[in-house]
């Protein structure tokens, strides 16, 4: 299950049914869990002194595709996805089924929930916090520092359910409620209410979530989410949604 080219350290640890690609580099400080893919080109572990020692913990059922990686110091939740050439550095703490799109990178020390979902060309700056079912679209910026260049860090917060549009800008320590919508392209300075869209140059309140309308003919209301939209998401989490709707 490990290419003849991988470099894989002795030092490392590999659960049962581990794949390792070709070309890709497992460093020392590594722990992967049974079933994981490794996919070619990866760099596992990626060594750094910020990560004060620790090792890099991948869960159970991991998919890692090529050309990714990830550094030492970091820890994920079982089913792991990611795209391809995807950065992460050390000390992310993310939750289970975190799927990470292709080009992403999260510069470390964020913490991250359960069933998180990146699309390609995320940018996530250090010391993000980031709750559970939250989306965050293709280009979509979140900042830290406030008057750059400087070594203060202010991190962002987006909170349970939130969705952040294509191409927009979180600035440094500003917090995106539970199930707020900021719309794409948008540039968001100040805290955003839960259950709020906000859009816009600087960013205003548009409306309640609620008054938006899906444009499927049914004219249900779009938000929460999760009353209509449950694809890719496990069963029983499915069940507590249609509970609460119900």
């Amino acid at each position: 299950m490990i290419h003849e080219t991988a470099i894989v350290s002795g030092h490392a640890k590999l659960g049962r049914n581990v794949v390792i690609g070709p070309y890709t580099i497992i460093h020392p400080e590594t722990i992967i869990g049974d079933d994981t893919e490794i996919g070619s080109n990866c760099e596992i572990g990626y060594p750094t002194p910020s990560a004060d020692g620790e090792p890099l913990v991948l869960g159970a059922s991991s998919l890692v595709r090529s050309h990714s990686v990830l550094y030492q110091g970091s820890t994920f939740g079982a089913e792991l996805v990611t795209g391809h050439r995807v950065t992460i550095r050390e000390k992310t703490k993310a939750g289970a089924n975190f799927q990470v799109g292709t080009l992403g990178d999260i510069q470390g020390n964020c913490v991250i929930g359960d069933y998180v979902r990146f699309h390609s060309n995320v940018h996530i700056g250090q010391h993000s916090w980031i709750g559970n079912f939250v989306w965050i679209f293709p280009y979509v910026v979140l900042t830290n520092d406030p008057h750059p260049p400087s070594s203060v860090m202010m991190g962002v917060r987006i909170e349970d359910f939130a969705a952040i549009a294509t191409s927009s800008v979180v600035l440094p320590g500003v917090t995106v409620g539970a199930g707020a919508l900021v719309a794409a392209q948008s540039s968001v300075s100040k805290n955003v209410e839960p259950g709020k869209v906000v859009g816009g140059v600087p960013a205003k309140v548009l409306c309640d979530t609620t008054d938006i309308s899906l444009k499927d003919g049914s004219d249900m209301s779009a938000y929460p989410w999760r009353r209509h939209f449950h694809r890719g998401y496990p069963a029983h989490v499915v069940s507590e949604w249609e509970k609460e709707f119900n």
